[in-house]
């Protein structure tokens, strides 16, 4: 079954889980020149047939005719499971769409609005005729215009506004007989780009994305004819790449960003099969192509010291793996590299399945890459959440091929991203530390849990709103949130974000959890509870839930109220409320509401007597 005769047989939003899966199957240029997904019109079918297909709402606006970026971006979505609602904006309207609060745009309630920048901005503005000069003092002008609009849609809305940098075509510097002039219009323009990826420090709802690197792989950036007859301001494939981008970012902000690599081994961390030609016959560090599989082992340690998760699944025996990773002189990465190994005869889906339950992770946080055709093909039948690499017999494709889609790519990395590696380390010991013990309760006294509950400071806002994010299981509400509302709430004067922190005998977990309440009359209200996987089945969810509820009864209110709405992988806590004391007090689409009443005679819960807390609420005020 293929995407046309789906569309063409009417039943393309039926079977939608499939589409996931057939565009998954095409490389970059068969997808750029591939069919095009129909944009959704009206009320989608999609949702009709599949509710629980995650929505994501995107504003198109610029200043040239943007609607042809509309059906890549409905694909590149669709590849990551997502469904596009898009607003199109009309040709050049990006300054009334972003400057009036009034605007169909900020009606339109977007999670993500695109304001696509292109060079006519600059050039429709120059006088005829021109200098170097002149094109200057326009970009300033275009620059600090834009900077002032995404100030004023930072304040009023919380979705994520996108910008992008300005190529410069040639046909505008050739315009310049003088290499002088054209080296001032050049240096100019690259200021100006500065500028725009610099606007994120600034403003946090901002994030710029960078066409250079896509320019470098010879993407053009416009196409002469559709530029004069049908006024685009980026070329189609420049748009296809952009879309891509777009992307990879709405499937982090739908909390689907990937967590772990797994790697196979022959083939493709070093060449040959190990098993064959042993640890002096594999090829790495040295030759041609023992050069190209060190250089994309490079790469993957590059991610693994960003909080990437690395581990083997290889058909091999574990000794010689064990010896080539810990003793080959050619080798990058090592075995402590890695999270977990599995060398072994088993099926990869089976290794994979065993190294989700070993680390707390479903399965769909996994990207796996492999040489082989038939162990991509067998994983992404078994297993279609996990995100397939297929690599292939040339090595040195395989760092274009491992980072083309973008799978770990985040808004903003932390130092809780880089220590996550060593933190899942601490997690093998604890479990090896818990085998010896005959009961939870005698392991849980033993483990010395740490708990400090606290107002997020300034420093914390970018990690509490990244657990909102990043988080799918232990998340009552599904709401994510953007630093900005996180930073909103945490200064409300009737709001408050409070920080999770946690450490045991092993180390220090760091932020974990994030909970966000709210005062209105006698009532606190759990408007978000959030903790991480790594530290579930500890005792710090009721602690943290009995703290907040000691702490609402403290400040003088009689209820606590608290919601679960449901998703995707959050049902294992729908039941948390009311294991913990609070009384069902209503449902609408969905969407549960408990109640605890602080008044009770028997008293409020009691935390966990395992649980030490270094800092109480109390203490916080």
């Amino acid at each position: 079954m293929t995407l046309s005769e789906l569309h063409g047989s009417g039943r393309l939003a039926a079977s939608y889980p499939l589409v996931r899966g057939l565009l998954s199957e095409l490389d970059g240029e068969e997808l750029e020149r591939g069919p095009r997904l129909p944009a959704p019109r009206g009320p989608p079918p999609v949702l009709r047939a599949h509710p629980d297909t995650p929505v994501v709402a995107v504003a198109v606006t610029g200043h040239r005719t943007l609607g042809p970026l509309v059906a890549p971006l409905t694909a590149e979505l669709a590849r990551h499971g997502l469904l596009l609602r898009p607003r199109l904006s009309d040709f050049d309207a990006y300054v009334f769409d972003l400057g009036d609060p009034e605007s169909g745009l900020y009606a339109a309630e977007p999670d993500v609005v695109l304001c696509v920048l292109d060079p006519d901005m600059v050039f429709d503005e120059v006088p005829v005729p021109w200098t170097a000069e002149d094109a200057e003092r326009v970009l300033d002008g275009m620059v600090a215009r834009v900077r002032d609009l995404a100030a004023v849609f930072g304040r009023r809305s919380g979705a994520t506004l996108v910008l992008n940098t300005l190529p410069l075509p040639r046909r505008f510097t050739a315009q310049l007989v003088d290499h002088r002039s054209r080296a001032r219009l050049g240096a100019a323009w690259r200021r100006a780009n500065i500028r725009l990826l610099e606007l994120g420090d600034e403003l946090p709802s901002v994030l710029t994305l960078d066409l250079d690197p896509l320019l470098a792989e010879g993407v053009p950036a416009e196409d002469a004819r559709l530029g004069r007859y049908a006024r685009t301001g980026l070329s189609p494939a420049l748009l296809a790449r952009y879309a891509r981008e777009v992307g990879h970012l709405a499937r982090h902000l739908t909390g689907r960003t990937k967590k772990a690599l797994v790697c196979d081994l022959d083939g493709t961390l070093w060449g040959g099969v190990l098993g064959d030609d042993g640890q002096e016959g594999i090829e790495v560090g040295e030759g041609l192509r023992g050069e190209a599989f060190t250089a994309f082992q490079h790469v993957v340690r590059q991610l693994g010291s960003q909080g990437v998760l690395l581990a083997v699944a290889s058909k091999n025996d574990p000794g010689p793996v064990e010896e080539a990773l810990r003793e080959h002189p050619g080798m990058v990465l090592r075995p402590d590299d890695f999270v977990q190994v599995a060398a072994n005869w088993r099926a990869k889906p089976d290794n994979l399945r065993d190294l989700a339950r070993d680390l707390n992770l479903g399965v769909d946080s996994f990207v796996f890459a492999d040489d082989s055709a038939y162990e991509c093909g067998l994983v992404r039948h078994a297993l279609p959440g996990v995100a397939v690499v297929r690599l292939d017999e040339e090595p040195a494709r395989h760092v274009e091929r491992l980072l083309r889609d973008g799978w770990f790519d985040t808004r903003e990395l932390n130092a809780e991203d880089r220590a996550r590696p060593a933190r899942y380390r601490e997690e093998k010991e604890r479990h090896t530390f818990l085998s010896s013990f005959d009961s939870l309760a005698d392991y849980l006294r033993e483990l010395d849990v740490r708990v400090r509950l606290a107002p997020v400071a300034e420093a914390g806002i970018a990690r509490a709103a990244q657990l909102t994010l990043r988080t799918n299981q232990f998340h009552t509400s599904m709401l994510r949130c953007q630093p900005p509302q996180v930073a909103e709430a945490a200064a409300g004067p009737d709001t408050r974000v409070l920080g999770i922190h946690s450490g045991d005998r092993f180390g220090d977990n760091g932020m974990v959890g994030v909970i966000f309440t709210r005062r209105a009359g006698d009532t606190v209200h759990i408007d978000t509870f959030v903790l991480s996987c790594r530290v579930f089945s500890r005792g710090i969810e009721t602690a943290c839930l009995s703290a907040v509820l000691a702490d609402a009864k403290a400040a003088g209110a009689r209820t606590v109220e608290a919601v679960y709405r449901p998703g995707p992988k959050n049902s294992a806590v729908r039941a948390f409320y009311p294991d913990h004391g609070f009384a069902l007090a209503g449902e609408q689409d969905g969407v549960l509401t408990f109640r605890y009443d602080l008044s009770d005679p028997a008293g409020i819960l009691a935390p966990p007597p395992h649980i030490r807390f270094t800092e109480s609420l109390e203490e916080s005020r």
